[in-house]
């Protein structure tokens, strides 16, 4: 068996598809240290530089002297502690809906809710660059499913109008993503709701990368375009933004109600430390604030920031939208390239990861650059000044 392992492992290697850890001796943030090497982070999700903020921490430390460390069980079992009620309300509330519920990630998340809404009679039509958690969920519900190319709304409408003809009695679940995690760009979310209610579909959203970034008090997408009340699931994260780690769900009270009794990965999974809950709970209420609101246009200074270095040093590198979000590919194309590019950005003291298949198509790697409100425009400039010596340098050469 080891022999097959191996075996595996170096077609990976020939495919410039292999994976390694990277070990970080120091706490998330616009600086890191990989392996005694002090990196310039432009790979997090932290968009807000909240992962590390005094007082995220201090609510965390407030939150372990209260309730301890571990949640003993799942919440059915022995029961919620409060922390976890308090963030679901304050989820709730800042959302705009009537009910949150709260789970260990938000691939849990994502694995939980979808069989729980749809199942072997049923029908999910999914955006083809969805999450793989989303997939997952998919996939584990038994449902029919129907993929459509990227934003493709034609194609979207013809996948809706073939399961309202050949499965009249189906219920019918379309996924997307608010912003796209791996291109940067945006659902068109006005558009697919009016397929969705011509057709009697639900809409389950996925806000991972628009939470605490897009819209006022970073919302999201539903929020700023005013929405919310046309969403059946608002799926999110408080991993990214919001510094912490979870999942949620955002809804109807009846939504809430019976992911309660059927999402698995809910019913049978210990429940999240308290402390965590607390921390995240700080973390809403700190976007809802005027300063939560200072740090969201922060990181949008930043982004412009990006933009116009990008232009100025390497116009053709990044596809820049006027409204876009934190997320900024390079797509390169050849693993190896990626690879040679993020090596050669690291020995300039840039942590820029390459991404490769299966998290994009293959022959689509590229290089995904995220901007937090933490970095300063020195590091922004410097970092564009790089790619732009380093592009014209990439030929694949061998491992």
């Amino acid at each position: 068996m080891s022999d097959f392992f191996q075996e595996q492992l170096q077609a990976l290697r020939a495919q410039s598809l292999h994976r390694k850890l990277r070990e970080v001796g120091t706490a998330q943030g616009p600086e890191i240290e990989i392996v005694g090497q002090q990196l310039v982070n432009f790979s997090s999700n932290d968009y807000l530089g909240l992962a590390n903020d005094p007082l995220l921490r201090e609510a965390a430390i407030a939150g372990v002297a209260e309730f301890g460390v571990g949640a003993g069980a799942s919440r059915l079992i022995s029961g919620t502690q409060s922390p976890h009620l308090r963030l679901e309300a304050a989820l709730a509330k800042w959302k705009g809906t009537q009910a949150a519920l709260c789970f260990g990630s938000g691939y849990a998340a994502a694995v939980g809710t979808l069989p729980a809404l749809v199942g072997k009679q049923d029908v999910v039509v999914l955006d083809k660059l969805c999450h793989a958690s989303l997939i997952d969920g998919a996939r584990l519900s038994g449902a029919t499913i129907r993929v459509f190319p990227h934003n493709h709304l034609g194609k979207l409408e013809s996948h809706l109008d073939w399961a309202r003809r050949e499965r009249p009695e189906a219920r019918v679940l379309v996924v997307t993503e608010a912003v796209f995690s791996m291109n940067g760009d945006r659902a068109p979310l006005r558009a697919l709701i009016g397929l969705k209610k011509r057709f009697g579909a639900m809409l389950l959203l996925d806000e991972a990368h628009s939470i605490g970034v897009i819209g006022a008090n970073g919302r999201g997408l539903a929020a700023e375009e005013n929405l919310t009340r046309e969403i059946d699931v608002q799926m999110g994260t408080l991993s990214k933004a919001l510094g912490v780690s979870g999942g949620y769900i955002c809804g109807s009270r009846t939504l809430i109600e019976w992911l309660v009794n059927r999402a698995r990965s809910f019913i049978f999974s210990t429940a999240p430390p308290p402390a965590l809950a607390v921390a995240a709970h700080a973390a809403v209420e700190f976007l809802a604030s005027e300063a939560g609101e200072q740090r969201r246009q922060k990181l949008w200074a930043r982004v412009a920031v990006l933009r116009q270095c990008m232009a100025e040093h390497c116009a053709a590198c990044l596809s820049t939208r006027e409204k876009g979000s934190a997320i900024h590919p390079l797509v390169i194309g050849d693993e190896q390239a990626a690879l040679n590019l993020s090596r050669m950005l690291q020995h300039e003291g840039f942590l820029v990861p390459a991404i490769r298949y299966p998290t994009v198509p293959r022959d689509e790697a590229r290089l995904r650059i995220t901007v937090t409100a933490a970095h300063d425009e020195k590091q922004i400039r410097r970092l564009a000044e790089a790619i732009s010596r380093h592009r014209a340098e990439l030929t694949p050469i061998a491992a």
